[in-house]
């Protein structure tokens, strides 16, 4: 056991039917904030519940907090769970959900209010708590849902896809949210599809892919795997047949072809940093002009695609 970790697997499965929903996994998570990537299907909710206690593996061992989960309810007390499902009582306020979850923690009425009126204000929805839930936006669901989450103070979150269906304010303040949390010495387990919403609260990445961790580490870990696969790079010239034929020659291009576009250019490339870092200087040596650079393969499902293949 290492007591420094805040969640270990081993072995973990948990499977329904004969559809697989996390298979074999075995890791370590230590405080901080961890990101949980993978595309939609790929196993972050069923691994999030498992971790929460809220199914029971098939297969394998998983502590929180040094603990064992399933069927331990003091454990619910040191942690907090924002799902990924819309809220079921939409027919009360603010207030009164996040009130009855304090209850539901077993504080007394004073307190629980106490604690849902210091948690509104800091998911920034004071000015709602009358209002009832159904009235509500996406983005002010989702700030509900994280305050539910919160009320109890829990040393560690798990939060799946917090960010989905915010605007670009809400979905600033909410990161910005989860950085002070972070500083404040809570835990976090985040979920999402998309690289840059991790990459804007944390370095440490979990890549998750039909039920299995393909990758972990820092984004520079991932960002490496992204460049140990070949690229294809579309750029568009003025002289495209003469960029073509000036990138021809070096060893690292694995084809050069033309698209439909006029001056589209589509080259291919078996090492993308190398062929990114001298295309400056070859445009500037041979006087060639390019309005237009970008590669598909520069993404985060590109990296899933490589390493499933």
């Amino acid at each position: 056991m290492n007591d420094a970790a805040i969640v270990q697997t081993e072995n973990l499965s948990k499977w329904y039917g004969e559809v697989m929903g996390v298979n074999d996994v075995t890791l370590t998570i230590h405080p901080g904030i961890t990101g949980l990537l993978g595309p939609n299907g790929a196993g972050k909710t069923t691994l999030l519940k498992l971790m929460t206690g809220q199914l029971k593996p098939n297969q394998g061992g998983i502590t929180v907090l040094n603990q064992h989960v399933w069927n331990n309810y003091l454990l619910t007390q040191r942690v907090g769970y924002c799902p990924d499902i819309e809220l079921a009582y939409q027919f009360m306020t603010g207030f009164e959900f996040i009130s009855f979850f304090a209850t539901l923690s077993g504080f007394e009425t004073t307190e629980a209010e106490s604690r849902c009126l210091k948690v509104l204000e800091t998911v920034d929805m004071l000015s709602a708590k009358d209002k009832p839930i159904a009235s509500y936006s996406k983005g002010m669901r989702q700030r509900i849902k994280l305050a539910q989450a919160l009320v109890h103070d829990p040393e560690l979150l798990f939060l799946d896809e917090p960010l989905t269906g915010l605007d670009p304010i809400g979905r600033r303040h909410v990161m910005n949210l989860l950085l002070e949390l972070a500083q404040q010495g809570i835990s976090m387990i985040v979920s999402s599809h998309i690289l840059y919403e991790i990459e804007a609260v944390t370095e440490t990445i979990l890549l998750i892919h039909q039920g299995r961790i393909l990758a972990e580490g820092t984004i520079s870990d991932i960002r490496e795997l992204i460049d140990e696969h070949p690229h294809k790079v579309f750029l568009n010239a003025d002289e495209p047949r003469r960029l073509a034929q000036v990138c021809l020659p070096f060893e690292d291009i694995l084809s050069v072809t033309f698209g439909d576009g006029t001056g589209d250019v589509i080259i291919e490339t078996a090492k993308p940093d190398s062929f990114y870092a001298r295309l400056p200087q070859i445009l500037i040596e041979n006087e060639l002009n390019v309005s237009q650079l970008y590669s598909p393969d520069d993404n985060l499902s590109a990296v899933f695609k490589y390493l499933v293949g």
